[in-house]
């Protein structure tokens, strides 16, 4: 049988049900063609950098997920090579789940979802926690970023995929609507004073 990149999410059970449900020939289609891709390429990296948030998906040695959010200005999340993504885990409540679910199982997921674009990607990988490693800490704190870096994530990528847009509702972030505000007000403001300027006349 032939192992596809696709396989890391399609089991045998999966494709069991997509052939009940009749997606498997799409799907073995696509997998034909190589299956989903394997590398960090320009795109997905300018779309990793772009984001402020990602969720951080975990399963433990009992097999509970847990999913943790992540979140800092653009470009907190840093694409090392064709195969790493890290960041530098700020400092929180000290649960400390994803890590002791990283020490039990290195399998994990990202999810990182555009809803201004309407874009989300879906990447399988393994992670580890660094800690101790103060240099690459710093390299990886977005700067003047009011956060305690306490440790580092790297996250290694075996296969990715980017879902359609539908059913993504498109919702923006305060920053961008402030600024959209703020560049409409001036342009009003603008527009009076040429008008009483007018009226002078």
């Amino acid at each position: 049988m032939p192992t596809y990149s696709s396989d890391i999410a399609f089991t045998q059970a999966v494709k069991d049900i997509q052939s009940r449900k009749g997606s498997r020939a799409s799907y073995a289609r696509m997998e034909e063609r190589g299956g989903w891709q394997t590398a960090i390429m320009p795109d997905l990296a300018a779309f990793i950098a772009a984001q402020t948030s990602v969720f951080l998906a975990t399963v433990n040695a009992e097999g509970h997920p847990y999913i943790q959010h992540r979140g800092g200005p653009a470009g907190f999340l840093h694409v090392l090579d064709s195969s790493t993504i890290a960041f530098a885990d700020f400092a929180g409540n000290r649960q400390y789940i994803t890590q002791g679910n990283l020490a039990e199982r290195p399998q994990a997921h990202l999810f990182l979802i555009d809803y201004a674009h309407r874009r989300r990607v879906k990447i399988w990988g393994t992670a580890r926690i660094i800690e101790g490693d103060d240099a690459l800490a710093a390299r990886l704190m977005p700067p003047g970023y009011k956060a305690r870096p306490e440790q580092v994530l790297l996250f290694t990528v075996q296969a990715w995929d980017a879902n359609c847009p539908q059913h993504i509702p498109q919702r923006f972030e305060a920053a961008d609507v402030a600024a959209a505000l703020a560049g409409k007000d001036q342009r009003i403001a603008e527009l009076e004073a040429e008008i009483a300027g007018l009226r002078k006349a």
